[in-house]
């Protein structure tokens, strides 16, 4: 408890450090595009369309409203990615001025989360865009949403951490993870319905994808318009804070050793 309130205090502390670290991801981000913020928006318009034409021919006769069925579970697992993957390569970019100065090294890969989380939720206007074009049907539930975006969120920083320590003494990590993700996509159930598989198939990924409660989730207060079940709410939940366990655990005992390797 009292290194948890240390945490919290020191947080609270480089908080100014931290707006700066993710307003100085954006920027450099966009730095020299002509659309600047826009991009957020089009970006995944423009891959919706894609996937669509694509897959349209082999899913969408089963999916009502493809587009909104696609781009839920996209937007998602491209956060998912994006700020794991960023995370991961936080305290090595940041390795001259780790050495320079003290600062908490968590800063820098919670600040690299919380900027994907503000692309994240400007990317969001795409789907709002597609649910109005395709005249879905919104429902009190879609405000629900924030709860969803809060707890993949935790569960992203969690994963965040746990990558971003092991890649400073395995460099190989973003390679190997690269590969775990593809992977991970195609068991996400984004561009299919997961009654399409096999159900042994279907009970290994709502068992062990941790990503299948927050997309049902998202599906199912934006898609369905309808209240999410009680389990994949509460998993999600479970899933995220115990992640988020694991990395500070796995940071805290390993940062000490960081100098010697970045």
């Amino acid at each position: 408890m009292d290194a948890l309130k240390s945490t919290f205090g020191t947080l609270y502390k480089y908080k100014d450090l931290v707006v700066q670290l993710v307003s100085r991801d954006l920027k450099l981000k966009y730095r020299r595009s002509f659309l600047g913020y826009v991009w957020s928006v089009l970006n995944p318009l423009l891959i919706m369309i894609v996937m669509t034409v694509v897959f349209s021919t082999m899913f969408s006769r089963n999916i009502h409203n493809f587009p909104v069925y696609l781009l839920t579970g996209r937007t998602l697992f491209e956060f998912m990615t994006t700020s794991t993957n960023a995370a991961m390569r936080s305290i090595i970019a940041n390795a001259s001025l780790i050495k320079k100065t003290y600062v908490p090294k968590y800063i820098f890969t919670l600040a690299k989360v919380t900027s994907c989380l503000v692309d994240f939720v400007l990317s969001l206007g795409a789907l709002l865009i597609v649910m109005i074009v395709t005249r879905a049907e919104f429902t009190p539930y879609f405000f629900l949403f924030p709860l969803v975006v809060i707890q993949i969120y935790i569960f992203c920083l969690g994963l965040g951490l746990f990558l971003a320590q092991a890649n400073v003494f395995f460099r190989d990590m973003q390679y190997i993870y690269k590969a775990v993700t593809t992977a991970w996509m195609y068991l996400s159930a984004i561009f299919y319905p997961i009654t399409s598989l096999p159900e042994n198939l279907q009970h290994f990924i709502k068992t062990y994808n941790p990503l299948y409660y927050y997309i049902q989730q998202f599906r199912d207060f934006i898609y369905e318009g309808q209240m999410t079940e009680p389990r994949v709410f509460i998993m999600g939940w479970v899933i995220a804070f115990v992640t988020l366990g694991i990395g500070i655990l796995t940071f805290r005992r390993s940062q000490d050793r960081f100098i010697l390797y970045i």
